[in-house]
């Protein structure tokens, strides 16, 4: 076993209720000065009167803001609450644990400040013109656990409207991270990336932006299932996103559910509160592989799963090759303000898959497809891959 990764035994025992509300207790998140406040010289210093020198320097440059405030540094973790982990739409107040949770993986694995930050609004427009109004506070936003298909827009008007780097984790983290292990898993079964027959369970969020990255990157049969079966043109009742990647996907117009779809399918992305029947994945090709993601209930079990296919993998950390999104967006983030950049690319992203997938490829195993997400190697290599596509214009 790669000593970076992390077996699942390495848990110790069931994680108790008192455990997790005492770590919570108080929140998670405090904020540290790094300047000294000891002497009347240091508060001359730090605020009245020297503060003063450097906001009228940012008065007569805007650009000094960036050298001389944190906020060019500074990720805004932004949630609505209406798609918080499998809860669903629990509301802005009981959304903040997880966003405050996002700040502090963004400070341990990239260096990263970030502010967490819950609105009390579901509207699309509202969002957009509370994050717009307060952007000289920031640097980057990072929209996290917002509905489908509101997030689709709330992202493209963000992007459009701010000059700097804005993604929607649930969507491209997701992506970035079924991109590097499915690159691994192909190769541990002999399989060509651009030749395999992926179904994804999950027409919203996270099941969409899967479906792109694999697009870029090659892949052609593609087939997305919804509540009412598989993505295709012949289909009246879709719309918006849907609608574009029934156009975009499924060469071979594939009918039907989920049962259907994974006949001889090589790959199974399940991104879904979906289940799967074991019969379903039993029918699927030799050397097939299963990313069951679902939290905390994967779409089939793991061990039911592994009867039948040659690489599987979850979004839980207590089974191996765990498909977490701390593997990308640290790294995404740290890349993209490192190198000034203002959007964040499908090369970028394409960059993050390859750094993360080549972490693992030296001791490849059906077990060991991806980093484990506490490998001390993996954000510095995700922001250095993204900084140099950067550099690169892509």
């Amino acid at each position: 076993m790669n000593p970076t990764s992390v077996a699942p035994e390495a848990l110790a025992g069931p994680i108790t209720d008192e455990e997790i509300f005492a770590a919570h207790e108080g929140g998670k998140l405090s904020v540290a000065v790094d300047r000294p406040l000891e002497t009347k010289r240091d508060l001359s210093i730090a605020y009245t009167p020297g503060v003063a020198q450097v906001s009228r320097a940012i008065a007569a440059d805007p650009a000094v803001a960036r050298t001389h405030t944190w906020a060019s540094r500074l990720v805004a973790v932004v949630s609505d609450g209406t798609a918080v982990l499998g809860l669903g739409n629990i509301g802005p107040s009981a959304s903040l644990p997880v966003m405050e949770g996002k700040s502090a993986l963004f400070k341990t694995f990239a260096g990263l400040d970030s502010i967490p930050i819950v609105l009390n609004t579901t509207d699309v427009d509202e969002i957009v013109e509370t994050i717009v109004r307060i952007a000289p506070s920031f640097g980057a936003v990072n929209l996290e656990d917002i509905s489908a298909p509101r997030c689709f827009e709330l992202e493209r008007r963000l992007i459009e409207a701010l000059d700097m780097p804005v993604m929607h984790d649930d969507q491209h983290g997701t992506a970035v991270v079924a991109l590097a292990a499915l690159t691994n898993a192909a190769k541990v079964v002999g399989k060509e990336l651009g030749s395999l027959r992926v179904v994804i369970a999950g027409a919203g969020a996270a099941g969409i932006a899967v479906a792109e990255i694999l697009l870029t990157a090659g892949i052609s049969d593609v087939v997305l299932i919804d509540s009412k079966g598989t993505l295709h043109t012949g289909r009246e009742d879709l719309e918006g996103m849907k609608r574009e990647f029934a156009e975009r996907t499924n060469p071979r117009a594939v009918a039907g559910g989920v049962a259907h779809a994974l006949e001889g399918a090589d790959v199974f992305i399940g991104v879904s509160s979906s289940s799967v029947p074991e019969e379903h994945i039993a029918a699927m090709a030799e050397g097939s592989i299963v990313f069951a993601l679902s939290n905390p209930d994967p779409e089939v079990e793991p061990d039911v799963a592994r009867r039948h296919a040659a690489v599987v993998a979850t979004g839980r950390s207590d089974f191996p090759n765990q498909i977490n999104n701390v593997l990308a967006f640290p790294g995404i983030f740290r890349g993209a303000l490192d190198a000034g950049a203002r959007r964040i690319t499908p090369a970028m992203k394409l960059a993050a898959a390859r750094a993360i997938a080549e972490l693992a490829e030296d001791e490849l195993s059906a077990d060991y497809i991806v980093p484990s997400p506490l490998d001390p190697r993996v954000a510095p290599a995700v922001t250095a891959a993204v900084a140099d596509a950067v550099v690169a214009g892509e």
